[in-house]
């Protein structure tokens, strides 16, 4: 089969909701004094928002081939982002064919080394990649799933991420993760409310329903060691993304300090192969959890799933909505999957990217079935303002 070239590449910034899902209204659960590595300073303690977690918005970016067919994909990065798909990585991409995303993915990633390797130009990166394969899903007439193999099981089932887990169990989920609300700049008070919280949890959700805390990169070693001990208690499932990123060495030790049966997960903030090489290689946690539009996009997340598969290692993707349950889907050791709660109370399944995404399918009872539409399924919404700042 022949496919069109790739004709133009664009890059687009929305704000409100979207990809960059912390780019909220006011009063929502996710900007509610959450632990976070700027908790030390009081004066950013209360919102993520006051330290800037929300400045860049969503980045879109859409793929054009000769015949007019656009594949389009959504992640966070904004302006910043969108400047570096125009200015430098859209040459790899026109004239090229559709089919060549490993050279794709090595050009912009080389070419890009000097000043990239992580965060933002591997947002813009994995922008692109995702844009890729939904054009080629689109020119095949077959879902992106497909394209990686088909599907290992016949539905999804998700754990939400929320403020009421309680309530996510209601709903049908298998699990709820909450946020942790106090660092260590807060003391034994602030460690104490945070065990409160959780066995007042664990007393309205049961002994059978999974609960896990997530940190946010906001805690050192000995006081993640000390919150793993003490919720184990409470049954806690796993403590997630515990220390900063950068922290390998600091992983590595919680993973052998942590209560026998108790999860260390992380990943989130990590990308391409090379950084999780060094999170499997030096045994820094039980689940890697790769974010698919921050890590490097699909041609990146089939070679991190494989280094994880081959050490018997879970990969569960951080939330991004049909980008991660296209690959999900597909894999034996991805059993289940994230879903955020976006409603301000986080006491309704709406969806992740809204309002975004036209057609962005939500679990129902915990559960969703992906149906046959090419791609990833989805389209932007024209109600949604997409501002391009720069062209090329």
């Amino acid at each position: 089969m022949t496919f069109p070239l790739i004709k133009h590449v664009r890059a687009f910034v929305v704000r409100g909701g979207g990809a960059d899902y912390h780019d909220q209204g006011s009063g929502h659960w996710i900007d509610d004094h959450i632990a976070t590595p700027m908790s030390r300073y009081p004066e950013y303690r209360q919102s993520r928002q006051s330290f800037g977690i929300n400045v860049l918005g969503t980045l879109v970016v859409e793929i054009e081939a000769a015949d007019g067919t656009v594949g389009f994909a959504v992640t966070t990065g904004g302006e910043p982002a969108a400047y570096i798909v125009e200015k430098h990585l859209a040459r790899f991409l026109e004239g090229a064919s559709v089919t060549d995303y490993e050279k794709i993915w090595d050009q912009m990633y080389f070419s890009t080394q000097f000043y990239g390797r992580k965060g933002l130009v591997v947002n813009a990166l994995s922008g692109v990649d995702l844009a890729l394969w939904d054009l080629l899903g689109k020119l095949r007439k077959e879902p992106v799933y497909q394209l990686l193999g088909g599907k290992v099981r016949e539905e999804l089932q998700f754990y939400a991420t929320s403020s009421r887990p309680d309530l996510s169990k209601k709903l049908g989920f298998i699990g709820g993760k909450m946020p942790l609300h106090h660092g260590p700049a807060e003391g034994e008070e602030g460690l104490k409310k945070n065990i409160a919280e959780l066995a007042e949890m664990r007393e309205r959700v049961g002994d059978d329903f999974w609960l896990m805390l997530d940190c946010w990169m906001s805690l050192d070693l000995n006081y993640a060691t000390r919150l793993a001990h003490e919720a184990h208690k409470h049954g806690l499932k796993w403590i997630e993304e515990a220390l900063s990123p950068d922290d390998y060495w600091g992983y590595r030790d919680l993973k052998k300090n942590a209560p026998k049966g108790m999860l260390v997960t992380t990943g989130e903030h990590e990308a391409t192969r090379w950084g999780f090489r060094m999170l499997l290689e030096m045994d820094c946690c039980d689940i890697i959890q790769p974010d698919v539009g921050w890590c490097g996009g699909i041609t990146e997340l089939i070679k991190i799933s494989a280094l994880a598969d081959a050490r018997g290692v879970m990969v569960i993707p951080h939330g991004s909505s049909v980008y991660s349950y296209h690959f999900v889907i597909t894999r034996h050791n991805s059993p289940f999957a994230e879903f955020l709660m976006m409603a301000p109370d986080a006491d309704k399944v709406v969806p992740m990217f809204n309002p975004l995404l036209l057609d962005e399918p939500v679990p129902v009872n915990g559960r969703l079935k992906l149906d046959d539409k090419p791609g990833f399924g989805v389209q932007l919404n024209p109600a949604c303002k997409l501002h391009r700042p720069y062209t090329h």
